[in-house]
């Protein structure tokens, strides 16, 4: 079967491996979509935290199912997703009903080798029906349950001025779900491409360029005074992350769900005079994927929205460095196999 493998930061290569020998507790997909996130690009930058090469990218995933294996009320050839989350079952995190922040977690396509192959086993209790999703819709399934969890966690509640930092896809869908939770969205970024499309395709009510804008005065004038109950950021960039602790209202809630390797900072006497709640938010569980489909099936969400490109699968090596320049307009890149 044909890979495209990582091989070292901004060099991708074709090759060819054996097609899996299915293991005990697995099930065998024939993958039909790949959808390129933040994760895989950074990959490539070689800015990306818990990462080793050469890696196979791609996490998420459309397939076929080849082989169910040992998959309970699975049939061969319907269209699935999964989640790519490689939990032990075992520690702490996974007793607690928490397998997304696995002590010993293997993420597909960052800690063991992804999707982008013509074929894929994975444990086959991590299989999610297709639900009749399309397969664009199913490969969307994982990237919009990272924004749902990220919502759960911040607990939004109707009414809540909900300020979302990073208009790239996972941002797309924590706005849309903390719309679908009752919150008022306001969005921020430096891009005004994005921010337009939030605004024209999401329907989001307040947008803000952080580049060209006052943030803490647009942001006073859209609250009232209050400033946001809920900040979430969606960007990993370290000069944003530490910034918008100042954005926050006092008793506000502020979720990480953007990845950066290096330190927090922040005042400590600001962030205590608030009594806010700083939190993580790390991957989405069965819950959320389950939230999302539902959603989906629903007509709240509509995933066909985000993709503005698409490529075969001969044709990522050539096109790859294209989707890091914001110029180019990219919100998802779809390939199809």
């Amino acid at each position: 079967m044909k890979v495209l493998t990582c091989i070292t930061p901004g060099q991708l290569e074709y090759g060819t491996a054996a097609q899996p020998q299915l293991k005990p507790g697995h099930s065998l997909l024939k993958i039909k979509r790949i959808g390129i996130c933040g994760t895989d690009l950074h990959a490539f930058e070689g800015t990306q935290p818990f990462f080793s090469y050469p890696r196979v990218l791609g996490h998420e995933l459309a397939a076929e199912l080849i082989d169910a294996g040992d998959a309970k009320d699975f049939e061969k050839g319907e269209a699935v997703t999964f989640i790519p989350y490689f939990n032990c079952g075992k520690c702490i995190a996974c007793r607690s009903g928490k397998p997304n922040c696995c002590v010993n977690i293997q993420v597909c396509g960052v800690h063991a080798d992804g999707g982008m192959a013509e074929y894929l086993q994975v444990p086959s209790h991590l299989l999610v029906h297709g639900e009749g999703l399309s397969f664009d819709e199913l490969a969307l399934v994982e990237p919009l349950a990272i924004g749902a969890h990220g919502v759960r966690r911040a607990q939004v509640q109707s009414g809540e001025f909900v300020l979302v930092i990073g208009a790239g896809p996972i941002g797309l869908g924590i706005m849309e779900f903390a719309r679908i939770a009752g919150g008022t969205v306001i969005a921020a970024d430096v891009n005004a491409q994005r921010l337009a499309f939030c605004k024209d395709n999401l329907k989001v009510p307040h947008t803000i360029n952080v580049k060209d804008e006052d943030v803490m005065a647009r942001l006073a004038a859209i609250t009232n005074g209050d400033m946001p109950t809920v900040v979430i950021d969606a960007t990993g960039n370290q000069k944003a992350i530490n910034g918008a602790f100042q954005y926050m209202a006092h008793g506000a809630r502020y979720v990480l769900v953007g990845l950066q390797r290096d330190e927090i900072v922040v005042s400590h006497p600001e962030f205590h005079k608030r009594e806010a709640t700083l939190m993580s938010s790390r991957n989405a569980t069965r819950q959320d994927f389950v939230h999302v489909i539902r959603s989906m099936k629903s007509d709240l969400v509509d995933p066909q929205t985000y993709i503005t490109h698409r490529v075969k699968f001969d044709q990522v090596k050539d096109q790859f460095e294209s989707w890091l320049n914001p110029a180019n307009g990219v919100i998802k890149a779809m390939v199809e196999l």
